[in-house]
């Protein structure tokens, strides 16, 4: 996958260290999937993914429980997931994926976040089209052959097999996604992680001090509770 992996995936192990964020972002995750397709998560399929992935990230049971209970609470809060597009300083296209209770505070967050970093917010498409969204499934490579593996889930979808550190990276096209997951299962394979990520389809090459520019505004973003993901063109 190349440097460009490299770097989504050294981003994406730091967020996932910010243990208490990440609890709390699955917890609204829980929240959204029970509200939408109820607490069982044999008939939710949206549940049981982010299930699998709160067990993946350690999260402790009795949080996964009580997420799926305060759901039931008509009082609890209700989450909104929104996409935000952008162009960060140099150009850069932005992606930003959200889940909200309140989107006003949200976009203007988003909003100063891009002004002091001399970028801007855009409409909804400005971005988007510059990339391209698959389903990412993470689990350990055990004794499984990935060339194997490859040969087995092509017609499930297969994009692109990939493995590191003793982990195998199955990627398939946003649509295929519940066909490969059923793949899997079917194949007791236990998936530590299921997600969706946006993939450019041309990267900009930057300069060392106008990619730390880059990395800063990311941080910001990603420091942001109501911020789940944020993607970006940069190599």
């Amino acid at each position: 996958m190349g440097r460009a992996f490299e770097f989504r995936k050294e981003r994406k192990f730091k967020r996932w260290n910010k243990m208490s964020k990440v609890f709390t972002r699955l917890g609204k995750e829980i929240v959204m999937a029970v509200k939408a397709g109820g607490p069982d998560p044999v008939n939710n399929t949206k549940l049981r993914t982010i299930i699998q992935n709160a067990k993946g990230a350690a999260m402790p049971k009795d949080r996964i429980e009580a997420a799926i209970k305060r759901a039931s609470n008509k009082d609890e809060k209700d989450y909104e997931e929104v996409l935000y597009e952008g162009y960060g300083p140099h150009g850069v296209a932005v992606i930003i994926e959200t889940s909200t209770d309140n989107t006003n505070r949200t976009v203007a967050n988003i909003r100063s976040y891009f002004s002091k970093s001399n970028g801007s917010l855009s409409t909804s498409g400005s971005v988007s089209f510059m990339f391209n969204k698959k389903a990412v499934f993470r689990f350990a490579q055990g004794e499984y052959d990935i060339e194997e593996l490859e040969l087995e889930l092509i017609d499930f979808g297969l994009d692109e097999i990939d493995q590191n550190e003793g982990e195998i990276f199955v990627y398939t096209a946003f649509e295929d996604f519940g066909n490969m997951q059923k793949a899997l299962e079917d194949k007791n394979i236990e998936i530590i992680n299921a997600d969706f990520q946006w993939f450019p389809t041309t990267t900009v090459e930057l300069p060392e001090d106008q990619e730390e520019e880059i990395n800063k505004l990311i941080e910001k973003l990603e420091d942001d509770d109501d911020i789940n993901s944020v993607f970006t063109n940069m190599a």
